[in-house]
């Protein structure tokens, strides 16, 4: 885990990566930090944000990970493809599945 804080704009229960790409105000942003990055293959990434509603076991095996700590900070996953900067970032709330995401375009290089 690194110490930089971003905001993101998270979406409760999105359905596909399409529902993350809304416009939004930005004081609904959430600061977080990525905890894990999971990398997939173009395949597994391309049927991962076609229905974000499926259970994943690799949200399964780290979903540990992810909270959010006493200064509100969102402790969360970024799922990408191997390769590729941009992504989404996951926060399961408990689940198998992206209870809460947000698209993350790869700009910053800490992660």
């Amino acid at each position: 885990m690194n110490d930089f804080h971003s905001t993101a704009f998270f979406v409760k229960h999105p359905f596909r990566i399409e529902d993350l790409k809304v416009p939004h105000r930005y004081e609904t942003r959430k600061r977080f930090v990525v905890v894990k990055t999971i990398e997939l293959s173009k395949i597994d990434y391309d049927n991962f944000v076609a229905d974000l509603c499926v259970d994943r076991i690799f949200i399964e095996e780290n979903k540990g990970l992810c909270h959010i700590n006493e200064d509100g900070v969102w402790l969360c996953l970024l799922v990408k493809q191997r390769g590729r900067s941009d992504g989404v970032l996951v926060m399961p709330d408990g689940r198998d599945y992206p209870k809460y995401a947000a698209y993350y375009h790869g700009e910053e290089d800490e992660l």
